[in-house]
């Protein structure tokens, strides 16, 4: 691989701080395929208690992401502001297998309540009934499980928003006509899959013309991401976009079109973040990325967490300090609307 995308990558990957991006968003109702677990175990529920000493454990997609790294500034925020002990921990790799550690070893050292970004919906169940037969509360952020294995989920928005509104930003692009190709993280990340089942749902009822050509993950890895983009670039001459809805594909798409010489002749969009994506969406390398802020996915995160083992849920019209209004439907939170970063207002955003 050249040198200069390690250069472009080391540039890529520098993220810090968040804003305020809204605090509205639509009710939706997600659906699983996998099977619901029917044993039903008695928990050891532990006291609500009010003096700030709980121990709230998140546990992330992958170690040293950008998105995550901003997240956890957000939770350590909530950590101190709340009066609350913050662990943040994720797996080398984006596995299930890796999560499944972390969790047994917090479940060791008896922490109140684990937040998981779970990079499969159904094979992390075990663990987390564990977790929660020890009296250890437990929710999902970012990505979910099966609804067994959790008290609510915390999700940034509406997946269905979201993966249509994806899509739209590329059919803008391309005139509403010719072939794509997604480039997805982990193939089992129940947030993912959800926003590509909308993606092809769309494509199917407005965009007659456009033609998915591939879905190929890239395991959240950043050296994958642009192999996988050089493939596609090879493979499907006649190709006109791609979406990239894991933070670090869209930035290794762009750098695949610059370094093709194809800049405006095939359009990136995606799910990203300003910083990563701030030098592609300037030189045209990228045109739209969309996300929300994931410094306050991670302070709300945290917030509920502490607000659930005080014996409180979370309610629709909420207002909460930092983040604004949450809404919650069939125990989902849905954080934010999504916002777009163009070349136009990139450098209003310093996450």
């Amino acid at each position: 691989m050249p040198n200069k995308y390690f250069l472009f990558l080391l540039i890529l990957f520098i993220l810090s701080g968040c804003g305020e991006i809204g605090n509205k968003s639509a009710k939706y109702e997600i659906v699983y395929n996998g099977e619901v677990n029917s044993q039903k175990k008695t928990v050891e529920h532990k006291e609500p208690r009010k003096d700030g000493a709980y121990t709230i454990a998140l546990v992330t997609k992958i170690e040293g992401a950008p998105y995550f790294n901003a997240a956890k500034i957000g939770a350590l925020e909530a950590g101190e502001d709340l009066g609350v002990n913050v662990l943040f921990k994720g797996p080398s790799t984006s596995s299930w297998e890796e999560q499944e550690q972390i969790i047994e070893e917090w479940i060791g050292q008896n922490v109140d309540c684990i937040a998981v970004a779970a990079n499969d919906p159904e094979k992390l169940g075990t663990v987390l009934q564990r977790a929660r037969d020890s009296g250890i509360k437990v929710i999902t952020w970012d990505s979910d499980t099966n609804p067994e294995y959790r008290s609510f989920f915390i999700n940034m928005v509406d997946p269905e928003i979201l993966g249509r509104h994806i899509l739209d930003t590329l059919a803008w692009e391309v005139n509403e006509q010719g072939n794509y190709a997604i480039m997805t993280g982990s193939p089992t990340a129940a947030n993912l899959n959800d926003w590509i089942k909308w993606i092809k749902i769309h494509n199917a009822e407005y965009y007659p013309n456009m033609n998915l050509v591939e879905i190929v993950p890239t395991n959240e890895d950043k050296d994958k991401a642009y192999l996988v983009a050089k493939n596609l670039l090879q493979k499907y001459p006649d190709l006109k976009g791609i979406i990239g809805v894991s933070t670090l594909n869209p930035p290794a798409a762009a750098y695949a079109v610059k370094e093709a010489g194809k800049i405006g002749k095939i359009k990136v969009v995606g799910v990203s973040s300003p910083q990563l994506m701030k030098s592609a969406l300037k030189d045209g390398a990228a045109q739209t990325v969309t996300l929300w802020s994931p410094q306050k996915l991670g302070y709300l995160t945290v917030r509920l967490a502490k607000d659930l083992l005080d014996g409180e849920t979370p309610y629709s019209g909420q207002k909460i300090r930092k983040i604004g209004v949450i809404e919650f439907d069939n125990n989902i939170v849905i954080m934010d609307q999504p916002i777009d970063i163009t070349k136009e207002n990139v450098d209003q955003y310093d996450f």
